[in-house]
């Protein structure tokens, strides 16, 4: 008897996560409350342009693309927010607001946005577009780290940020100005999601072989790793050249672009990363979704190599179904999602829809 009870106290050992409830979700079935869309924009917010020096209503056009964070037993989104609806798609200047829930569907937004172009030193990289597409982690030592898009209309930026409190952000600037000599510093380049883990409740940066590691990309998936969080190396081919680990595939929800969603996580199947598959406007585009449409898809990486692809899906696990997903500036319809957390025995998926609100799904 007593080698049984020690028999099963090592397999619960070494088991490790499979016990905790937030490791048995198949990050498979989801669900779309009935309050969706949780977040829109609203001209009623006003903000004084550190630049232009003149009052703007920051978030009168659209608010979509939410990173996610869990802080004092609440919820927190960083919210992309546009301010000129007059403006062509891509054309407005973006900034990051702030807004907070007790119960992860119902939010109260800060009064002004938290990250923004300003006069600083990366005002080249950040005006007029703005800062857009936030994700967020935090470190083992509650240290916020936010990657986000620095858009000057002409090259769009990875660039990282830090905060300890979640309003107050130290830029920190292009996530790739010094690797190999600076090969990668002007390329397009967006969406990081870095890897994180589940540590005594809270999802926390993780280190792989002594490094942060993050996937990041828009035409295909590439995977950075960093020591400080702010300067990160993309990994390479043999010809010295960005390695796609994912890419498009043709008749499929992502056949022609694999955009990097919310912060990876590991878990009991390996490294989870959600994306999200744009279905292609041509001949190669799939009919499980509308042409052009942004849907979720997911794709599972080694714990031991996050480079190995251990498994992916053929169809995507989150579409456009609802009809504010539809409609607005990006009518083809989005699921975009950015924002990923384990709350309340539950994960909430965050994602904008169609480029002009906030939209959430839970696990079942």
């Amino acid at each position: 008897m007593r080698k049984g009870i020690y028999f099963l106290l090592l397999l619960f050992l070494v088991s490790g996560c499979s016990t905790n409830p937030a490791f048995d979700w198949d990050f498979l079935s989801l669900y779309k409350p009935g309050e969706n869309p949780i977040i829109k924009a609203d001209s009623t917010f006003t903000f004084t342009d550190p630049i232009k020096k003149t009052e703007v209503r920051w978030q009168k056009a659209d608010v979509f693309n939410p990173a996610a964070i869990v802080k004092d037993n609440k919820v927190f989104l960083l919210i992309r927010c546009e301010d000129n609806p007059a403006a062509f798609l891509g054309g407005r200047t973006s900034r990051i607001g702030l807004a907070s829930s007790d119960d992860g569907i119902h939010f109260t937004k800060y009064p002004e946005p938290v990250l923004y172009p300003d006069s600083s030193q990366f005002m080249q990289y950040d005006y007029p577009g703005g800062c857009e597409d936030p994700r967020v982690v935090q470190t083992a030592d509650s240290l916020y780290v936010m990657v986000y898009t620095s858009w000057n209309y002409k090259v769009a930026r990875l660039s990282v940020a830090f905060s300890r409190d979640l309003i107050h952000w130290e830029k920190k600037g292009p996530a790739f100005s010094k690797a190999y000599d600076g090969k990668f510093a002007d390329i397009w380049s967006k969406s990081g999601s870095i890897i994180t883990k589940l540590e005594d409740g809270r999802q926390v940066a993780a280190m792989i072989d002594g490094k942060y590691q993050m996937y990041w990309g828009e035409n295909f998936v590439n995977l950075a790793w960093s020591e400080n969080l702010y300067d990160w190396y993309p990994s390479l081919d043999e010809k010295g050249e960005l390695k796609a680990l994912i890419s498009p595939r043709k008749n499929k929800f992502d056949s022609q672009l694999t955009e990097c969603g919310p912060p990876a996580i590991i878990n009991n199947e390996g490294i989870v990363l959600f994306y999200n598959g744009k279905n292609s406007e041509k001949d190669d585009a799939t009919a499980e979704v509308p042409k052009g449409t942004y849907s979720v898809g997911k794709v599972v990486f080694d714990k031991n190599d996050p480079e190995k692809v251990i498994s992916r899906s053929d169809t995507c696990l989150l579409k456009p179904t609802l009809p504010h997903e539809v409609t607005g500036q990006y009518k083809s319809g989005t699921t975009f999602s950015e924002g990923l957390v384990y709350f309340k025995d539950k994960w909430f998926l965050y994602y904008g829809t169609a480029d002009s609100y906030v939209g959430v799904a839970i696990s079942k």
